[in-house]
C-alpha cells in the first residue's frame, strides 16, 4: 500500500493538470470524467468507499453529463444563429 498511494496522488495530479491544459471543450469534459474516476480510485485506496461512490456519481457521471448537455446546447444555438443569418437578405 505504501507504493500505491504516491502513485495515485501523482495520477490525480496528472489528471487534474490534463483537465486544465486541454483546450477543446468536448475533450475537456471527458478529462473531467476521467479525473472523477481517478479520484474515486484514490478515495477507495484511502478506505473511504462512501466518498468514492459519491465521486463516481457526481464527479464522473453527473457533472460531465451536465457540461456535455450545455456544450451541445451552445453549439446548437450557434448553428441555428448562423443559419438564420444566411437566410436574411
Amino acid at each position: 500500500m505504501s507504493v500505491i498511494l504516491p502513485l495515485l496522488f501523482l495520477l490525480t495530479a496528472a489528471s487534474g493538470t490534463a483537465v486544465v491544459l486541454i483546450r477543446d471543450p468536448a475533450r475537456q469534459i471527458f478529462a473531467i470524467a476521467g479525473n472523477g474516476i481517478v479520484l474515486a480510485i484514490l478515495f477507495t485506496a484511502l478506505q473511504a468507499p462512501d466518498v468514492a461512490l459519491s465521486e463516481i456519481a457526481v464527479g464522473a457521471a453527473a457533472v460531465p453529463l451536465l457540461f456535455l448537455v450545455a456544450l451541445m446546447a451552445v453549439r446548437a444555438g450557434k448553428v441555428e444563429q448562423a443559419s438564420d443569418e444566411t437566410r436574411e437578405p
